[in-house]
C-alpha cells in the first residue's frame, strides 16, 4: 500500500518579513464549521455485499529456465545468510526501481544502494530481507514489453479483463478490491478463526475482499481476510491463499550467461 507523505512546512516558501514591517495583527480563533474543512476528506463507504458473475483465473506457471532456477537457489541462499556484500555482486549496476510516476532509483547510487532502499533492506524487523526471500523462491517470472531482455516475478495470472472490470462495475467495487487464490479448493470459515467451521471451497476464480482484516489471536496464526463470495455471502480465509493484483515484482537480466538483479516494481 502506497503512503503519501506530507510536504515539510519550510518546503512552502513563505518569505521572511522585512525589518520595517508590522507585527501581524492577533488572529480571531477558527470557527468550528472553519476547522471542520481542513479535515481530511472521510473515504469513500464500502459497497454492500452483494452476489456476483465469477471470473476464472489461471495461475502462471513456473519459468522452467534451468539457469535461472540455479540462479533463484544462489539468491535464495545469499538471503538466508542475510550477506549484502554477496548480494551487490548479483544486483546489476543500471538497477531501476519502476513506480507509478517513473524510475526512483538514485542513478548516482549503486545497484545495491538502490535495491535496498526499493525493499528497505535495513528495516529492523527482517522484512526487508523477508521481502527478498519471497522473491528468490517464486518460480514464475514473465518479460515486460518496455524492457528488452527483462523478466519480473512473480508472472501475473491469466484472465480476462474485461469480465473483471464489468463485475467490479456490476458490484459497485474497484478491480483492486479483488484476490485470487494460490491454489484451488481454499478453505472458507465461518468466522475469523483458523480453526472454525468450513463453510465452503474456493475454485479458481476472483473473490471481492473487504477491507477489513482481522488481526490473529496469537503470533503464530495467519491474519483472515473477511471474503465476499459469488453467492453474495461472506466467510474468511486465511490471509496466505490470496494474492493481489499488480503485485511487487522482482525483476532479472541475463548478462552474458550470468543472471543479474535488474530491478523493482512497486513499493515506493
Amino acid at each position: 500500500m502506497r503512503m503519501l507523505i506530507p510536504v515539510a512546512a519550510a518546503a512552502l516558501g513563505l518569505a521572511p518579513l522585512s525589518v520595517s514591517a508590522q507585527a501581524p495583527k492577533p488572529q480571531a480563533p477558527a470557527k468550528p464549521q472553519q476547522q471542520q474543512a481542513q479535515k481530511p476528506p472521510a473515504p469513500p463507504p464500502v459497497a454492500p455485499a452483494r452476489p456476483y458473475k465469477p471470473v476464472a483465473v489461471k495461475l502462471p506457471v513456473p519459468l522452467g529456465d534451468e539457469s535461472f532456477d540455479a540462479f533463484r537457489k544462489e539468491f535464495g541462499a545469499i538471503v538466508q545468510r542475510k550477506d549484502r556484500a554477496a548480494l551487490a555482486r548479483i544486483v546489476a549496476s543500471n538497477f531501476f526501481w519502476e513506480v507509478e510516476d517513473g524510475d526512483k532509483a538514485d542513478k548516482k547510487k549503486s545497484g545495491i544502494d538502490n535495491l535496498s532502499a526499493a525493499v528497505n533492506l535495513a528495516a529492523k524487523d527482517g522484512s526487508g530481507w523477508e521481502a527478498l526471500a519471497s522473491f528468490a523462491f517464486e518460480p514464475t517470472a514473465q518479460p515486460i514489453p518496455d524492457r528488452a531482455g527483462v523478466i519480473c516475478s512473480p508472472a501475473d495470472p491469466v484472465f480476462n479483463d474485461a469480465e473483471l472490470e464489468e463485475v467490479a462495475k456490476a458490484t459497485g467495487t474497484d478491480p483492486g478490491e479483488w484476490g485470487f487464490p494460490l491454489s484451488d479448493g481454499v478453505e472458507v470459515h465461518a468466522d475469523a478463526k483458523p480453526k472454525s467451521p468450513v463453510t465452503e471451497k474456493l475454485g479458481m476464480y476472483f473473490v471481492r475482499v473487504l477491507p477489513d482484516m482481522i488481526p490473529p489471536a496469537s503470533a503464530s496464526d495467519i491474519p483472515m481476510l473477511k471474503i465476499v463470495l459469488p453467492s453474495g455471502k461472506t466467510g474468511f480465509v486465511s490471509a496466505d491463499t490470496l494474492a493481489p493484483l499488480g503485485a511487487d515484482q522482482m525483476c532479472f537480466i541475463k548478462e552474458g550467461t550470468a543472471w543479474k538483479i535488474a530491478g523493482f516494481i512497486g513499493g515506493d
